[in-house]
């Protein structure tokens, strides 16, 4: 077996048990979340808390979360084959946009009835208000710690631990609306601690859609900057130009990148091309951390005969 072989078989086992761990993390979150969310609905309901039934549609928005990172990890798992060339990993992102959205609309709900709630504040149980939230903080403290401990490059993973933190910046100020109504009776509290939700499930979604559309829409990859690649390739001694530069990103920590490499007669006819290949892919790897890459090497007569570039030259 050659050392490339083996590198590829070590990265798919590290890659296996890392996502199996992630798994085990995410179950364990899944758990803690189910667990307390139908308490904090029977909970809400009982006591007329607002707060509390969002964060309880917040907290179903988190467990859908976290069961759709669990089966986007399984699907990324999938081998490659004809049909899907790069296997499924991209449903990663695609959970990701997922969680994003979900971000979204639960936060649109909950503003238009924060707002009406402000208008004709409805009477609300202080005292049960506040003992959930201290509970729901100590859940979500649990479910933050587990998930930290998995693989926080994966915007998958990232996706599902900015609900849990978000459902747990939520309680805090769910808390502290308790603690206000006991002592001063201001029942709008209520609605103002779901408004505070609101603005921290829009900031969430911002982000996750941000980062989740950029990798959609093969935007280049962080820290790729194509000028300065432009540059290390030609200055390769055999490279005459480059053009027809891409770089994308096929899923979290798979940056991706192709060009078109202009070469001399000489590389060519003397038998030099393929450890100019193993100088172009070193390049890339070790100045910008992309370790898929593909170049196609082109004699100067060749340029008459490529159709209009359609990438960065």
């Amino acid at each position: 077996m050659t050392d490339l072989a083996v590198t590829e078989v070590t990265r798919g086992h590290q890659y296996r048990v890392r996502t199996d761990a992630d798994r085990r993390h995410l179950r364990i979150a899944l758990g803690l979340i189910a667990a307390f969310m139908a308490t904090e609905v029977a909970v809400g309901v009982v006591s007329g808390s607002l707060a509390l039934l969002a964060d309880a549609g917040h907290m179903i928005a988190d467990a859908g979360a976290v069961g759709g990172t669990m089966w986007a990890l399984h699907l990324a798992q999938r081998p490659d084959t004809k049909i899907w060339s790069y296997g499924l990993k991209r449903a990663e992102i695609l959970a990701a946009t997922a969680n994003g959205v979900t971000l979204l609309v639960v936060g649109v709900l909950v503003l238009f009835e924060a707002i009406r709630r402000l208008i004709n504040p409805s009477p609300v149980a202080g005292v049960a208000l506040l003992a959930v939230a201290a509970a729901g903080i100590a859940v979500n403290v649990a479910a933050t710690w587990v998930l930290r401990k998995s693989n926080r490059r994966s915007l998958n993973i990232r996706g599902a631990l900015q609900h849990i933190l978000t459902d747990l910046y939520a309680f805090i100020g769910t808390a502290v609306a308790g603690a206000v109504i006991v002592t001063t009776d201001w029942q709008r509290a209520d609605a103002a601690a779901s408004l505070l939700v609101v603005l921290l499930m829009f900031r969430a979604s911002w982000g996750l859609l941000r980062e989740s559309g950029h990798v959609l829409l093969e935007g280049t990859p962080q820290g790729v900057d194509l000028d300065e690649v432009h540059r290390h390739l030609s200055e390769l001694p055999e490279v005459l130009s480059v053009h027809d530069l891409h770089a994308w990103t096929l899923t979290s920590d798979l940056p991706v990148l192709t060009a078109h490499i202009v070469i001399t007669d000489a590389c060519l006819h003397d038998g030099t091309a393929a450890a100019l290949l193993d100088k172009l892919h070193r390049c890339v790897a070790d100045h910008f951390d992309v370790e898929h890459s593909t170049f196609q090497l082109e004699a100067v007569t060749h340029r008459e005969h490529e159709p209009a570039p359609h990438g960065w030259t």
